[in-house]
């Protein structure tokens, strides 16, 4: 019985929650890795800043003046209403932006803080002797890694966006899938770091992630949390990295795992 209520979806989904969290932890306990993080940091500092600052000039300059207003009093309650939901919506926007665009900008030293990261877990080099010219090397290639993804996550959300014409329903279901997708998302695309190092394909990654479902979705709902609270948000994405490669360490891939015919040929994460 206690094995069943330390080993159930609910207790899965709340372990994966904290690895973010742990991630700091780990962080603070491990002062080689800060300089890793300072550049990562940095960008999220300037790009979220950026897009705040773009995000309030949007609203000032368009979406205020789409929204009506009168000297009646039910047109001081419709422009209120109106200027809270523009306010959210806009809020939104800033907040996806930022997540594929830090992501993208910062992944080739995301890459690389999760490389040192593996080092300071096992003990031992990740590769053989680092260099900054093939760190530029590594770093063309996660880009254009990264690129791919951003535009699959980016597609499938304007596909979910339809949803919301559906009556009365199609808002609710938009809703529960972008945030199932968003979560999806963030637990693969820290996960693919060190996945692409192990030469792990992309059907053993997908494999991987939905025979922990609970766990990586917990994982992606608490990196989903530090995204959307102000200040945090600048540490999310390194939190993010160093808590994918706990997990992958903590959980390593298991033979079932892999696919069980490889009569198909599979694909390399490098070429997602």
């Amino acid at each position: 019985m206690s094995d069943l209520l330390a080993d159930n979806p609910l207790a899965r989904f709340s372990r994966g929650f904290f690895y973010p969290f742990r991630a700091g932890r780990y962080l603070v306990g491990h002062p080689r890795l800060w300089k890793f993080v300072l550049v990562p940091l940095l960008i999220n500092i300037v790009v979220f800043s950026s897009l705040i600052y773009l995000g309030f000039l949007f609203f000032d300059a368009y979406v205020l003046q789409m929204v009506p207003s009168g000297e009646a009093w039910y047109w001081l309650i419709l422009y209120y209403t109106l200027w809270a939901l523009a306010a959210a919506v806009t809020g939104m926007l800033v907040f996806f932006t930022f997540t594929v665009v830090g992501n993208l900008v910062a992944s080739p030293f995301n890459d690389l803080l999760s490389e040192k990261t593996e080092e300071m877990i096992v003990g031992t080099p990740a590769r053989e002797h680092f260099s900054w010219a093939g760190f530029w090397a590594d770093g063309k290639r996660i880009l254009a890694m990264e690129a791919r993804k951003m535009a699959v996550f980016v597609a499938l959300m304007l596909l979910l966006l339809g949803l919301n014409f559906v009556p009365v329903v199609g808002s609710l279901l938009f809703s529960i899938l972008a945030f199932l997708l968003t979560i999806s998302f963030l637990a693969v695309e820290y996960l693919s770091f060190v996945a692409a190092r192990k030469e792990f394909t992309y059907k053993k990654l997908r494999r991987y992630f939905f025979s922990r479902f609970s766990l990586l979705a917990g994982f992606g709902t608490g990196v989903f949390v530090l995204l959307a609270v102000p200040f945090l948000n600048f540490v999310s994405i390194p939190l993010g990295v160093i808590g994918a490669t706990l997990v992958w360490f903590d959980y390593p891939p298991r033979p079932e795992d892999e696919p069980q015919s490889q009569q198909a040929k599979d694909f390399d994460l490098t070429s997602f």
